[in-house]
């Protein structure tokens, strides 16, 4: 893949102070190259349609910020546009001194004027900055912004997979392989689940045997599984990891029950747990939106998300309780217990992680949610995981939300989203903010 290219678009005339105009310039580069060293910055300040053009021409940028050092027309975003096909990021400079005399930048009329134009070529989605290039707040805005658009490129080398298909009354999770490339940029492959178990069967022992011993090594209780189903486990493991491998997959939402009862004997709780730790995103019941939701979470925190239902809701503690049937990753599992495995809470049948999440200060719950009419949508929240024990049998995670959870509750369910949720360590609303505007999605903040 092409690396994330950030690309600085300085634009302004010379009429206007140029002593203010270059002292910001400088400052402003120093400020972007301290959030991401690919900045490409130019040499000078573009103060002509013929140097912007110039700087531009050898450029393949996978987001702009665009910023009025001084007031500059539309035909300075204008030719940006023409010439680009990335998210934009508009940011507007403070005027440096208010003293009765001169107007030294007038930034700000430049951004309206830039902004009148992303509107007109076909309503461009932007995000937009306002203040000096050492405010926290326009730092922490300018992040958002540059991960989120650093989240897109990476979508467009996204492969994710679906394994077998949703069971009946969970059609929330599908998805089409053209609406994910033209809304999303990734390419969405398919494969049917007694495929996978059929190459499953087809392993010895002996070949699974790396397999078990991770599994062991990362788990609690194992060997209190039935040994069929902790040898079949392994093959599930080995049979997922090397088509993923094979496939260049990099999240996948597998179908769960019954098939891998009722066909395999083993649930594929475990597998999907362990694949998470490996740094693939993975979904159950066939969720393709919730593996994508994932995706973007792994790609924000650096780490694995804990996929869920919401199941419970205390108004004397604000908390929320996530919970699903036991594939959360193991790196996840509260150190005092560690990731104990179990059987999976309805079918009685293992190995199915069975613990309670660890506690962590910051954290952001995600959905991207489908509209009845096919447009899309994000759920977002942010708050804290508790220091809770498991809550019931399968995995659960606890969040004390900062908005009042049953608010959030009562309003995201008359507002009809889908019941699989994604926590994610660290507090990223923002990002997933500027992310939504680049693709063109209403946010549903709670």
């Amino acid at each position: 893949m092409k690396e994330f290219t950030p690309v600085y678009v300085p634009v302004g005339v010379g009429t206007f102070h140029m002593e203010s105009a270059e002292d910001a310039f400088a400052r402003s580069c120093t400020a972007l190259r301290s959030l991401d060293e690919r900045f490409v910055c130019p040499a000078e300040k573009l103060l002509s349609i013929d140097s912007l053009h110039a700087y531009l021409e050898p450029l393949d940028p996978d987001l702009i910020v665009f910023q009025n050092l001084t007031f500059a027309n539309a035909a300075y975003m204008s030719e940006v546009l023409l010439r680009t096909n990335c998210p934009v990021v508009l940011w507007t400079l403070r005027e440096p001194v208010i003293d009765g005399g001169r107007l030294r930048l007038n930034s700000l009329t430049g951004a309206y004027s830039a902004a009148n134009t992303l509107r007109a070529f076909n309503d461009r989605p932007f995000t937009y900055v306002f203040g000096a290039p050492e405010e926290a707040r326009v730092q922490e805005e300018l992040n958002a912004a540059i991960k989120a658009a650093s989240v897109m490129h990476a979508m467009r080398d996204l492969r994710i997979a679906a394994i077998g298909h949703t069971p009946q009354g969970f059609g929330f999770g599908r998805a089409l392989d053209t609406e994910m490339m033209n809304v999303f940029g990734a390419e969405l492959v398919s494969i049917e689940a007694r495929e996978l178990i059929d190459r499953a069967k087809g392993y010895t022992d002996e070949e699974c045997r790396p397999y078990l011993e991770k599994t062991t090594c990362a788990t609690c209780e194992l060997d209190a599984t039935p040994e069929k189903n902790r040898l079949d486990h392994a093959r599930l493991y080995k049979a997922y990891s090397e088509w993923v491998k094979e496939n260049g997959v990099g999240a996948l939402a597998s179908r769960c029950w019954p098939d891998f009862f009722t066909a395999f004997g083993t649930p594929v709780c475990t597998v999907l747990s362990m694949l998470n730790d490996d740094g693939i995103a993975s979904a159950c019941e066939a969720d393709i939106y919730g593996a994508l939701s994932m995706w973007i979470g792994m790609r924000l925190s650096g780490s694995p998300v804990f996929f869920g239902d919401p199941v419970s809701l205390s108004e004397d503690e604000n908390t929320i309780t996530y919970w699903h049937c036991g594939a959360a990753a193991c790196s996840m599992a509260r150190k005092d217990t560690g990731a104990v495995v179990g059987v999976h809470p309805n079918r009685k049948i293992g190995p199915a992680m069975d613990f309670g999440c660890e506690a962590f200060e910051d954290a952001t719950v995600f959905r991207i949610g489908r509209e009845p009419d096919g447009s899309f949508r994000f759920f977002l929240t942010e708050g804290t995981a508790l220091d809770k024990p498991k809550q019931f049998t399968g995995t659960s995670i606890v969040i004390k939300t900062d908005s009042p959870a049953r608010e959030i509750v009562e309003d995201s369910v008359l507002a009809g989203f889908e019941p699989h949720f994604v926590v994610i360590r660290g507090r990223h609303a923002k990002t997933l903010e500027a992310l939504a505007a680049y693709l063109g999605f209403p946010v549903f903040r709670y």
